[in-house]
């Protein structure tokens, strides 16, 4: 059986293959990608190629199939898994795994595995580690975005806070206090706003932060929230100075108890950790690209006052079943951030290309080809425009049926 997909060979060379699938084993699932969102950490795979921890070390010899962020229709099922996962089961992927022996994963390390394909093979490893998941949830762009949900969940849970007497630990964020996202308005902010308002635990006020006015102001309209004091403010041209007194400014001088960097940026690193209360809780979010990013912080606060510093980095299989029943059970709307959609032609340019593309999450549907459109440039007048225009301009299962009734097969 063939597959058609793409593929990273090294430094910026990105392919669209197509080749012939591997007979499947008694121990693997053969399965079709319907929509694959992307994410930054491919643009990284993409200018990294090799020298990234997650790929072989031939990929011009052993190319991956590229995005991790995928879910689909399960064809077959191999006699191992047939008491677990049937043909036609709808899935998402943690892609994750988590082992100690390799950092190999779905999306970055393996040859017929990945969201930008429009058949794939799974492995054993994937279904062993419980990283396959059946999703119920009505549409498929929703079972790709649980993977990034599950990252947001990951970092929320990854928070703690401590009691000053016993020095007994409570994950999570501080249940009514204030939290700081800084550089939320990208789509991962987005999520992580939506967690926050529809988690388990929920600050009294949400400061989020960016430089860019138009979206600060879409994620206010986005994101109301009655139950949680949401405000957001813009630091474009503020000193390091004048953003702390903004930002102090926003929770009337009172410091911050959990804060988030969606940016890695060294002088905010320091700026968020001069921001935390007494047992302040800072988890650096964003992957930073140098492996030698650093910050001053102040160690006087760490020993007396409690402050503390978590990062994460991805999130896990029980992190992603959390998304799937969340984002089924529309708790979550994951629709708001989606500003792309294409086929799988435009997979590649649009992965090279995503910090000048700008916007939020980029939406592949990988066994269609269709050039990329951008959702607030679809004219009003097509089809397409006017089911945008029902749902307020944001994508939707009834958007998704289109695109796959009506766009063509990639290989037909």
């Amino acid at each position: 059986m063939q597959s058609t997909a793409l593929r990273i060979y090294g430094k910026k060379d990105l392919r669209i293959d197509t080749f012939d699938l591997p007979e499947m084993k008694d121990d693997e699932i053969l399965a079709t990608v319907v929509s694959d969102t992307m994410c930054m950490s491919s643009w990284k795979l993409a200018m990294e190629g090799e020298d990234h921890k997650k790929t072989p070390d031939d990929l011009a010899h052993n190319p991956a199939v590229l995005g991790h962020e995928f879910s689909g229709k399960i064809l077959k099922v191999g006699k191992k898994w047939q008491s677990k996962f049937h043909a036609g089961q709808n899935y998402v992927i943690q892609p994750n795994l988590a082992r100690q022996d390799t950092p190999f994963v779905p999306g970055y390390s393996y040859p017929y595995i990945g969201g930008d394909a429009t058949k794939i093979i799974i492995p054993d490893e994937v279904m062993t580690m419980g990283c396959l998941i059946p999703f119920e949830g009505d549409a498929y762009y929703e079972g790709s975005l649980c993977e990034p949900v599950s990252c947001v969940i990951a970092a929320f849970r990854a928070q703690y806070h401590v009691n000053f007497h016993s020095y007994q630990p409570t994950t999570g964020i501080k249940e009514g206090g204030n939290m700081l996202i800084m550089g939320g308005t990208g789509p991962m902010g987005l999520l992580a706003i939506d967690y926050a308002l529809h988690g388990p635990k929920k600050p009294s006020t949400l400061v989020v932060t960016d430089v860019n006015q138009d979206k600060l102001d879409r994620a206010k309209k986005l994101y109301p929230s009655d139950w949680v004091d949401i405000k957001f403010v813009n630091v474009n041209g503020l000193s390091i100075d004048e953003q702390k007194e903004a930002l102090l400014d926003a929770v009337d001088g009172t410091g911050y108890d959990d804060a988030f960097l969606m940016i890695s940026v060294a002088p905010l690193a320091t700026l968020a950790d001069s921001l935390l209360n007494p047992d302040g809780c800072l988890n650096q979010f964003a992957g930073p690209m140098k492996k030698d990013f650093s910050a001053s912080v102040n160690f006087y606060n760490i020993h007396y006052n409690f402050t503390h510093f978590v990062g994460t980095s991805g999130g896990d299989a029980n992190n992603e079943a959390e998304a799937a029943q969340l984002i089924a059970e529309k708790k979550l709307d994951v629709s708001k951030v989606i500003t792309h959609v294409m086929g799988l032609n435009d997979a590649g340019e649009t992965t090279m290309n995503q910090p000048e593309i700008g916007g939020g999450k980029k939406l592949v549907y990988s066994g269609k080809k269709f050039d990329r459109i951008e959702l607030a440039k679809v004219n009003p007048a097509t089809d397409l425009g006017k089911i945008l225009a029902k749902h307020d301009g944001l994508w939707s299962k009834e958007a998704e049926d289109w695109i796959l009734a009506n766009e063509p097969d990639y290989d037909a």
